[in-house]
């Protein structure tokens, strides 16, 4: 299913620029414009038109941008606003500079039009959307008349577009790739033009591979691979004929999961998928010819336990979410005293296994780690260490040590390091969260500009077993005094950060690449939330007031409906 998600929230400003000719200033605050007039809700749906006769150049500019926001090729109107050479010149397919629809137009004294705004993002021309800093986004138009009329002189290539138009005309859709134990597929978030055209342009982005920022975490079974002619969908059933890969390759059972997951997105267009390699259609075994995610649920990029209820600990004792009922064995007893943990299941039976949690020990603290119902040894001690962290493609815990290390624990082995060369230079880390599929990490990071989210991509080396975080970059860079975070699921964040204008903690709701920030409902809640745990099609929980709630029907309830809060924190889910 496609969706089209917005930015509710937060202005976001620019340090990326997509555009040679664009000047964004790393340095500058997001800045509030009030001259830009508000456009008409009927443009919604409607192409552009193009310049007026007569019109002034800061109109010229401005119906410019409105002229981005078209989905015929070329973009001709756009052209129209162009000096004679120029239009034939210009370049629309470079990529998009995403900007706030309150952006000044000012005329400047050597006869330039010179537009400011704060700048969303950038999306490049394979899809990949990039948040912008917190800078200021600035343009200079230089114009001449033609025939009498003012045109652009010098344009940007690429498109300039307002922030509402983007949102009607692209469709944020996912590139599924495979994790290292190819046991799932991985979203990496593309924005497509909508259209009949999305089916082929989706599995022309899977050819072409992944994102800079996950290549090095995921694998493609398609590299190679070409499309021999354009995917055809018909009575529902998506067709895509392949060469460039034997027909009996074994890697046909990775390629097919990858095909099937990314094109059934497109829900009320394509129910099932044909996938044809030199002509000849590819059944894996016991797989039919007509594909649906339903054949291929063990890749399912959000898969939980069954039995992965929310948890939480109450005086040192392990809870679950059911009633606040004791988890079984020693840690459910309150025996080992933690103040934090988290569980993972068996990969292959799904059961819930392994378990790991901090307690205080002299002067510090101590991870111990064991079977879920059963007596936990201690694995690590320092002086401090992060909530500990699962994914859930593999039995291991993952904790920061003292701010600056980040350890892993493989069920039944000793701690080994993992390597995050950037991470100790952007301050001291907090928090750390890894997503379901385990390719990526949520990180919250103590700075010199305060609080700050970031995420990064997973790499394990299949040679020698080590494991690096890399890729680290800003999720959500007006996000302030961000204290927790979780995956709501493989591409979308949940947080908790601090709202300016309220002086106080709130939740917020982010995709992976910083699109579609948008503050979460408080509504119901006794205090200001503390920590959160979500999980992929689990309702959220937050400790507050020392009281664990749920999120329920836009509203935030006692875990047992009308009955007293129970009483707890450091909640979790299981993975």
């Amino acid at each position: 299913m496609s969706r089209r998600r917005g930015l509710a929230v937060a202005l976001l400003a620019a340090t990326l620029p997509l555009m040679s000719c664009s000047t964004v200033p790393t340095s500058s605050p997001t800045v509030q414009i009030p001259q830009a007039p508000a456009r008409p809700a009927e443009a919604a749906g409607i192409e552009p038109l193009p310049p007026a006769p007569g019109a002034s150049a800061e109109e010229v500019v401005r119906t410019f941008i409105d002229a981005s926001a078209s989905t015929v090729t070329g973009h001709p109107v756009a052209r129209l606003h162009l000096a004679t050479e120029e239009a034939e010149t210009w370049d629309d397919a470079t990529g998009i500079s995403v900007i706030g629809s309150d952006y000044a137009t000012v005329t400047t004294d050597s006869g330039t039009v010179l537009i400011t705004a704060n700048l969303v993002g950038t999306v490049d021309p394979r899809g990949v959307f990039t948040v912008a800093g917190r800078g200021v986004f600035t343009r200079e138009f230089r114009l001449q008349q033609v025939d009498g009329e003012w045109r652009i002189s010098d344009p940007p290539d690429g498109l300039i577009m307002l922030e509402p138009d983007f949102e009607r005309l692209y469709d944020e859709l996912q590139a599924y790739f495979l994790d290292p134990t190819t046991s799932r597929v991985v979203p990496d978030p593309r924005y497509l033009l909508t259209g009949e055209s999305q089916p082929t342009a989706l599995v022309e982005r899977l050819l072409a591979g992944p994102s800079a920022a996950l290549a090095a975490g995921v694998s493609n079974p398609l590299n190679g691979a070409q499309l021999r002619r354009s995917v055809t969908v018909e009575d529902g059933t998506a067709t895509v004929e392949l060469t460039g890969m034997p027909a009996d390759s074994p890697l046909l059972e990775q390629v097919c999961p990858q095909l099937v997951w990314t094109l059934q997105q497109l829900g009320r267009r394509i129910s099932d998928v044909v996938v044809v390699v030199d002509g000849e259609p590819v059944t894996p075994e016991r797989i039919p010819e007509r594909q649906t995610v339903e054949d291929w649920a063990s890749f399912d990029p959000d898969a939980v336990p069954v039995d992965g209820v929310g948890h939480y600990l109450d005086a040192g004792a392990l809870r679950t979410a059911v009633e606040g009922r004791p988890t079984p064995g020693p840690a459910g007893e309150g025996v080992y005293g933690l103040t934090s943990a988290a569980v993972s299941a068996d990969p292959r039976s799904g059961r819930l296994s392994f378990l790991a949690g901090v307690r205080p020990e002299g002067p510090g603290v101590a991870l111990l780690a064991g079977p879920y119902d059963g007596p936990l040894t201690s694995v690590l001690s320092a002086a401090t260490l992060s909530a500990p962290t699962v994914p859930g493609t593999r039995e291991e815990v993952w904790v920061v040590q003292d701010g600056a290390t980040v350890v892993r624990v493989p069920a039944g082995a000793p701690p080994q390091p993992v390597t995050a060369p950037t991470l100790a230079g952007l301050g001291r880390t907090d928090v750390l969260q890894l997503s379901p599929d385990g390719v990526r990490a949520a990180v919250v990071v103590d700075g010199p500009e305060g609080r700050r989210l970031y995420v990064g991509t997973v790499v394990r080396s299949p040679e020698d077993g080590a494991v690096v975080l890399r890729d680290l970059r800003e999720a959500a860079p007006t996000l302030a005094q961000v204290i927790d975070v979780g995956w709501r699921n493989s591409s979308n964040l949940l947080v908790l950060a601090g709202d300016e204008s309220r002086d106080r903690i709130v939740p917020y709701s982010v995709g992976v690449d910083g699109w579609a920030l948008t503050r979460v409902t408080t509504s119901g809640l006794p205090s200001q939330p503390t920590a959160i745990a979500v999980a992929p099609t689990r309702p959220a929980l937050v400790s507050a007031g020392n009281t664990v709630w749920q999120l329920a029907g836009g509203t935030w309830t006692t875990l047992v409906r009308g009955a007293q809060p129970l009483v707890g924190g450091a909640p979790f889910y299981p993975l």
